[in-house]
């Protein structure tokens, strides 16, 4: 049976790949998942998300960044719950809203995940976006 750190290293990883499925996705969600975002630069009113919103959100990143990348600093557990560091990278594939090809965004992550039954039940996350600055 998976670890709980090892289903949230593997979520992440699915994630930020850009080559990943919706099925793959699907596999690490439960199907009550609640998918958390606080507000931050890039969603100022914050989000909360369903099964459906979360593949939906996946679908628009992919759809909006060229390449992307999380990198997991650490995940401490307890039980079913994890806290996680990370950072996470994307840069623009095409110019879109305030956004234009080749701009890097960067945020520094702190979020927390529950697992049950080896799937992401909850993921709330408190993402800080580095200043937005065009690409040079």
């Amino acid at each position: 049976m998976a670890t709980v750190e090892s289903v949230v290293r593997r979520y992440y990883a699915v994630v930020s790949d850009l080559s990943s499925t919706e099925d793959e996705l699907r596999a690490l969600l439960s199907p009550g998942v609640r998918v958390t975002e606080h507000p931050n630069a890039l969603v100022p009113a914050g989000a909360v998300r369903d099964l459906e919103a979360t593949v939906a959100g996946f679908r628009s990143g992919k759809a909006l960044l060229r390449e992307q990348v999380f990198e997991v600093h650490e995940v401490l557990s307890d039980g079913p719950r994890a806290a996680v560091r990370a950072t996470w990278r994307g840069v623009v594939g095409a110019d879109a809203g305030p956004f234009r090809a080749g701009q890097e965004l960067v945020a520094h992550v702190a979020a927390l995940l529950t697992v049950d039954d080896g799937r992401v039940l909850a993921h709330e996350t408190f993402d800080c976006y580095e200043p937005f600055a065009p690409p040079a």
